[in-house]
């Protein structure tokens, strides 16, 4: 890599939505922070023509930002996330979901924390979601109410492991994401928690509390086109199966990179996601009482059984519902100015 290299590539995982494009482009385009391109990689959709489209309309607009590519085959979600990285040549990949939008000041914001802090393997976002138009945010999830450092290691992967799921504001050190790649995990929907544990056993972690993206609640999910995600998930929604999948799938990855590393962090990462359950459960409590049943026993199975979290979330999610969960969760969010922390370090 020249000294010329961008602070930033912006990647985005191409796959149908292109009415969803050119909102997420324009919100790149007016950031003041100009030292970024963008990649876009398209997982040979329905759509490839349309979003072929869009794109050469902004690249006749802005020459030399946009580097657009399309695979040959339907890559997946994984390899597809692993091939932004390999294609990308800023300092430090920024990940957008094809349908959300980049908040005012963002990269202007990354760009100081990283200024600000040495090492930096990867930056933790806060961000928010919406369900029709980007002004009308109907939750915000703010991990810590100030800026704070994780040192690399165990302190930094255990914080963010789970924390990266959400694949828009996703940002990490490209050189060092590079050095880690691998197919092993291709099927799990989390290749990102790859990176974040490979990326932090050698470098920092920083937590912002600035909003930096804001995530559309709306469309469905399309996985399980691929061949490595065939007969896990069905396009659409996310059955029982398919979500005891991507969590299985999750710690999959933690097991893994323990065994390969010795850094013993798959119990702390269960434990963390046992203190915040309700996600995993969110879109199935309307299932009939004895398939929600199965399905926590299955989650137990995978480690969770021995936390009484686990437990907790599975009845008062059953019990309250979705609407009056989500009530109660965003009350607490916004009385405390971030999300509850269990067995965090303040």
């Amino acid at each position: 890599m020249n000294n010329e290299r961008h602070k930033f590539s912006i990647c985005i995982p191409a796959y149908n939505r292109a009415k969803f494009l050119s909102p997420l482009l324009d919100s790149i385009f007016i950031q003041d922070f100009k030292d970024f391109d963008i990649v876009i990689c398209e997982d040979r959709s329905r759509e490839r023509g349309e979003i072929a489209a869009i794109v050469q309309g902004y690249a006749d607009r802005f020459p030399g930002v946009l580097h657009y590519s399309e695979n040959e085959t339907n890559l997946g979600y994984d390899a597809n996330i692993r091939n932004l990285v390999e294609k990308a040549t800023g300092e430090y990949c920024f990940f957008m979901g094809n349908d959300d939008v980049m908040c005012p000041g963002a990269l202007e914001n990354v760009a100081g924390v990283l200024e600000r802090h040495q090492n930096v393997g990867l930056v933790l976002k806060s961000y928010a979601w919406f369900d029709s138009v980007p002004e009308r945010v109907n939750q915000e999830v703010r991990y810590f109410a100030d800026e704070r450092v994780f040192a690399a290691g165990r302190a930094a992967i255990t914080v963010c492991f789970r924390r990266s799921g959400v694949i828009s504001g996703y940002i990490v050190h490209r050189d060092a994401a590079c050095a880690g790649a691998t197919n092993s995990f291709d099927g799990t929907l989390y290749y990102q928690m790859h990176m974040t544990a490979s990326v932090l056993s050698g470098k920092n972690a920083v937590a912002t509390p600035k909003v930096l993206v804001l995530c559309r609640n709306t469309e469905a999910p399309e996985f399980g086109n691929s061949d490595t995600e065939k007969g896990k998930y069905i396009p659409g929604g996310y059955t029982p199966r398919a979500r005891v999948n991507m969590v299985g799938g999750a710690l999959s990855i933690a097991r893994a990179f323990e065994q390969t590393t010795g850094l013993g962090i798959t119990e702390a990462v269960i434990r963390d996601y046992a203190n915040y359950f309700y996600p995993y459960i969110r879109d199935q409590l309307k299932l009939p009482v004895r398939e929600f049943l199965r399905l926590c026993n299955a989650y137990g199975k995978l480690g969770f059984y021995r936390y009484p979290m686990f437990y907790l979330y599975c009845v008062a999610g059953y019990l309250l519902g979705e609407s009056r969960f989500d009530s109660v969760t965003r009350r607490i969010r916004g009385y405390l100015g971030r999300s509850p922390q269990f067995g965090i370090s303040k």
